[in-house]
């Protein structure tokens, strides 16, 4: 099961998902939520614990559609499979702290007081 909280910070949208991207019902999901919410979205994937073939082809998918995606904080075990395919170097991946310096310390801030409701 895949779960995304939206946070909206005005120029930033940062999609935090917990749970798998896999093939089933998390990959549509994931399409849907990022294709909503524009051409830049920040995935945060700290609480992924996995992701197959299918959930790397809809990143693939969406990147190739235009959509401009960075990856934050992805669990090991996707990093894992990020490293095995080579799309460490497809995907801008950063830690939490380098968006917070980028997005300013006032939005950090915020970032709690604007929670969209989650999908799942």
């Amino acid at each position: 099961m895949l779960t995304i909280t939206v946070q909206d910070l005005g120029n930033i949208v940062i999609l935090q998902c917990k749970g798998r991207i896999v093939r089933g019902e998390e990959t549509p999901l994931l399409c849907a939520a990022v294709r909503h919410y524009g051409r830049n979205v920040i995935l945060d994937l700290k609480r992924v614990d996995a992701i197959d073939a299918a959930g790397i082809g809809v990143l693939l998918s969406l990147q190739a559609a235009g959509v401009y995606l960075k990856l934050i904080d992805p669990a090991e075990s996707v990093r894992k499979i990020l490293r095995l395919t080579n799309l460490e170097s497809v995907f801008e991946i950063c830690k939490s702290e380098e968006i917070e310096e980028a997005i300013g310390a006032d939005a950090a801030k915020d970032r709690s007081s604007c929670v969209a409701p989650a999908y799942s």
